[in-house]
């Protein structure tokens, strides 16, 4: 009997791509938030808790001058622009952040399953804490974790990515796919930030026509 050929495929649900954060970067975004924290005035100015839905300590706007400056804007706008390029075969001419803001998550605090606004979405992390143990011996610890939620589980189709953070990783996902950040044990910090934004309209609508 000849070997068979096996090909993958991935003829459902939604890409997810993950980038890195250089290290420069990592530092620049941290140094620009611990100036934050340190400034209650600032704090209140650009607090975001309000219209998030995050359990959390502080959750705050990135100021878009900063984001330009900084870098931090190129970079998600170059990795946008390679995953329609390299999931549709198209490019984008237009790309607007609409929202890029900071999580700063403590011990039993938690983010529960939601979803985004815009187009395009992400999160990633800048600073990761040792989480702590489960609570029973030999059960898989999500403590911290990110976790990407899509339909339901079924044979040969799993609905959820767990996804164990890390310092400089950054994932980038349509809008709508649901997701959430598991509660931890620890005094230290877990922070982490997010984008929402909108590209070519005639892109995005895969419905027009």
């Amino acid at each position: 009997m000849s070997k068979q050929q096996l090909d993958l495929m991935k003829p459902f649900g939604p890409w997810v791509a993950k980038i890195n954060i250089p290290e420069e970067l990592v530092n620049k975004l941290n140094d620009y938030v611990d100036k934050i924290v340190a400034d209650e005035e600032k704090s209140k100015i650009q607090n975001a808790g309000k219209r998030l839905v995050g359990n959390v300590t502080q959750e705050f706007q990135i100021d878009a001058n900063f984001a330009e400056k900084s870098g931090w804007g190129k970079l998600l706008q170059s990795a946008c622009s390679k995953l329609i390029e390299t999931t549709l075969k198209k490019n984008i001419t237009k790309f607007d952040i609409t929202d890029t803001w900071i999580v700063r998550q403590f011990e039993n605090e938690y983010n529960p399953i939601h979803f985004h606004s815009a187009h395009l979405s992400g999160a990633g992390f800048l600073k990761v804490p040792d989480f702590g143990s489960t609570k029973q011996e030999g059960k898989r610890n999500h403590n911290g974790q990110l976790k990407l939620v899509h339909g339901n589980k079924q044979f040969l189709s799993s609905c959820m990515m767990p996804i164990k953070p890390k310092v400089g990783d950054f994932y980038i996902f349509p809008h709508y796919l649901m997701h959430l950040v598991y509660p931890f044990v620890g005094n230290e910090e877990r922070r982490s930030i997010s984008f929402n934004a909108k590209i070519d309209e005639d892109i995005f609508d895969v419905f027009k026509n």
